[in-house]
């Protein structure tokens, strides 16, 4: 049984379809098939016979206290009605709000929620709508967070433990963006890994229905933030997060993102038999 797979992205439809390597699904992001007609339902099609496809949001904005949109809701409705992915998932994020006179406006960004329990009501119902709508579960991914709230009254993984407690859906738990949270809040080397390791093992491996892993970009600038820009191939406290994860909880389907400086399609394959390698060695420990 194969557990690792990639993200899929338009410069490697071609090849990935003529080759077809061997990889236990593949993920693409959801909003870039919501529009009818053109060359991507095909691509989608053709993906689908080979592949098990995962479908992954950036745009639900799932703890905005404005609610959903009801278009965008919709259109993620008929996706997943047509292709029936393996998984949904979407972020622990808002990306909604009322600015002035505009009404309710989209920042097109993660924007980090704080973690209260009045946030953690809002995202409850808000999840419980999305599963409603769909008639199925959905995956729920932690964050990079370049900012914090003042007054929180949780810590991040007591808030997805209760998320998915209370609304019975998964954790898409992203090793990276624990790892670049620990370096933003100054911490470096085995400090960091430690940290990422500390928040892995507060999840309840119960609610992890797949990991991420992927590259950061680090600044040269002294005190400059570090960046999840999925643009480089995974760092090595990644990678050690990931091991602890492994261990804690058990062989979980894996997927490798890379959306920036796309490399060739044999690169992002190794990062993805790496993961697989470390799988199978846990199964085999």
């Amino acid at each position: 049984m194969r557990h690792a797979g990639i993200g899929l992205r338009q410069p490697h439809y071609g090849q990935l379809l003529q080759e077809r390597p061997a990889l236990a699904f593949v993920e693409l992001h959801s909003e870039n098939f919501f529009a009818a007609g053109g060359a991507a339902p095909a691509v989608l099609r053709r993906v689908r016979e080979h592949y098990p496809v995962s479908l992954h949001g950036v745009g639900l904005g799932l703890g905005s206290a404005t609610g959903l949109d009801a278009q965008h809701l919709q259109h993620l409705r008929r996706l997943v009605q047509a292709l029936e992915p393996l998984r949904v998932s979407d972020h622990a994020s808002f990306a909604r709000g009322h600015v002035s006179e505009a009404g309710a406006v989209h920042a097109n960004d993660l924007l980090p929620v704080a973690f209260t329990q009045a946030s953690l009501e809002l995202m409850c119902s808000n999840v419980q709508q999305v599963q409603e709508c769909l008639g199925r579960p959905i995956l729920v991914e932690n964050i990079c967070a370049y900012l914090q709230w003042q007054g929180e009254q949780m810590s991040e993984a007591e808030f997805l433990n209760q998320l998915a407690q209370t609304t019975g859906c998964q954790l898409l738990l992203d090793v990276n963006n624990l790892v670049v949270n620990a370096l933003n809040q100054g911490l470096r080397g085995e400090a960091a890994v430690a940290q990422a390791c500390a928040g892995i093992s507060a999840i309840e491996p119960a609610h992890v229905g797949q990991l991420h892993l992927a590259g950061y970009h680090l600044p040269h600038a002294p005190g400059a933030l570090v960046i999840d820009d999925h643009g480089s191939p995974v760092h090595p406290p990644v990678w050690q997060a990931y091991a602890h994860a492994l261990r804690h909880l058990g062989p979980r389907p894996v997927l490798v993102e890379w959306d920036t400086q796309v490399p060739a399609l044999s690169v992002l394959l190794a990062e993805a038999a790496k993961a697989e390698a470390m799988c199978l060695h846990d199964l085999r420990a």
